[in-house]
C-alpha cells in the first residue's frame, strides 16, 4: 500500500493524485461539453433554410464558448472533488484565499498582462514587422463589434481561470509536495515543481496549430512567468489576471494569433504581420518568437518587485511543498 498511499495520511501519493485529478477533469469536461452542446442545439437559434455555412459560422463561436465554459466548470468541480477526497484540503488552499489583497493582486496581474503584450506589439510596430490594416473588426456576421468583443473576453476569462487552477493551483502544488525530500527541502521542491509544471504546460500546447519547438519552449517560459506569482504568494490572483489579459490583448486587442489560434469574435485592431518569423512567431503568434522571452524576463522582475512592495520580501513559499494542515485553514500559505 506504500506505493499508493502516503504513510500516516489517508490520501494517495502525489503522482496518483495528479493522475486521478486529470482523469476526473477530463471526464467532467467531456460530460459537461456534451450537455451544454445538447442544450444549445435544442434551445439555441437554428440556421435558416438555405443559410448554408453562414448559420454554422454563427453557431461555431457560441459552441466554442460553451466548451470553454464547460472546461471551467469541470476544472472547478474536479478541484473541489480532488481537494476533498484526494488531497484532504479545502478548495481555497489551491490559491483562492479571496480577500482584499487577493483582488489587489488580481488587478496587478491584469495590468501586467496588458503591459507586457502592449510592449510586444509596440516593439513589432516600431520595427515595421506589423501593420494595422483595420480597427474594431467583428468576425461574427451581422453582429456589431461592441457585442462580438464580449465573446473573446468571456473565453479568455474562462481559460485564464481554469488553466491556472490546473497548472499552478493543483499541479505545481502537488508536484512540490511529492518532491519534498530532504535532498531538496521545501523551497527546492517548490522550485523544481515550478520548472516541471511549466514544462508540462508547454507540452500541453504542442498540438496547437503551427506549433514549433520554439513555441513549446516559449510557452514553458510563459509557465515560469505565470507560476512566479503563485510560488511567491501562494495565491492564483496574479497568474489568473496575467493569463487573462496576456491572451485578451494578444488576440482581441492587437489581432495576433493566440498560441496558434485566431481569436474568435472580434478584435480592436486588424493587423498584417511581416518580419522574421524567428522574432515575430509568424502564424503561431508572438509566443513562438524570440521577443517573447524578453517579455517573460521583464514580467518576472515586475512580479518580484510587486511582491517585495506588498510583502517586504521575495522568497519561494515552503508551505506550498507541505501537506494540508489538520483542521480549518484560516488564511493563505505562511511566508
Amino acid at each position: 500500500m506504500g506505493i499508493f498511499l502516503e504513510e500516516g495520511r489517508r490520501r494517495p501519493r502525489a503522482l496518483w493524485r495528479l493522475l486521478l485529478q486529470l482523469v476526473i477533469f477530463a471526464l467532467l469536461a467531456a460530460l459537461l461539453t456534451s450537455l451544454f452542446a445538447a442544450v444549445w442545439f435544442v434551445l439555441g437559434p437554428q440556421p435558416r433554410p438555405g443559410s448554408g455555412s453562414a448559420g454554422q459560422l454563427a453557431s461555431s463561436p457560441a459552441l466554442f464558448l460553451l466548451s470553454t465554459l464547460a472546461s471551467l466548470v469541470a476544472m472547478l468541480l474536479s478541484l473541489w472533488i480532488a481537494g476533498r477526497y484526494l488531497d484532504r484540503r479545502p478548495f481555497r488552499d489551491f490559491g483562492f484565499h479571496i480577500d482584499r489583497g487577493w483582488w489587489l493582486d488580481l488587478a496587478f496581474g491584469l495590468a501586467l498582462g496588458a503591459l507586457l503584450m502592449t510592449g510586444i506589439f509596440l516593439a513589432q510596430l516600431a520595427l515595421g514587422w506589423v501593420e494595422v490594416v483595420g480597427t474594431f473588426s467583428s468576425g461574427l456576421p451581422g453582429v456589431p463589434f461592441r457585442t462580438a468583443i464580449l465573446l473573446p473576453l468571456a473565453i479568455f476569462v474562462c481559460v485564464g481561470i481554469y488553466e491556472e487552477a490546473l497548472s499552478r493551483g493543483y499541479q505545481l502544488r502537488n508536484m512540490a509536495e511529492g518532491l519534498n525530500y530532504p535532498a531538496l527541502g521545501p523551497r527546492g521542491a517548490v522550485a523544481t515543481a515550478w520548472v516541471l509544471s511549466s514544462l508540462f504546460f508547454g507540452l500541453l500546447h504542442l498540438a496547437n496549430p503551427n506549433a514549433t519547438l520554439i513555441s513549446t519552449l516559449n510557452i514553458s517560459l510563459a509557465g515560469i512567468l505565470l507560476g512566479a506569482g503563485y510560488v511567491l504568494t501562494g495565491e492564483l490572483a496574479i497568474p489568473i489576471g496575467l493569463h487573462i489579459t496576456w491572451n485578451f490583448f494578444q488576440g482581441a486587442v492587437y489581432g495576433f494569433p493566440v498560441s496558434g489560434l485566431q481569436s474568435a469574435g472580434a478584435s480592436f485592431l486588424r493587423i498584417k504581420q511581416s518580419g522574421p518569423e524567428i522574432w515575430t512567431g509568424g502564424p503561431f503568434g508572438p509566443e513562438a518568437g524570440l521577443v517573447d522571452p524578453i517579455a517573460v524576463l521583464v514580467g518576472c522582475l515586475l512580479i518580484a518587485l510587486w511582491v517585495r512592495l506588498r510583502h517586504g520580501k521575495v522568497t519561494l513559499l515552503p508551505a506550498l511543498a507541505e501537506g494540508p494542515r489538520e483542521g480549518p485553514s484560516p488564511g493563505g500559505p505562511s511566508r
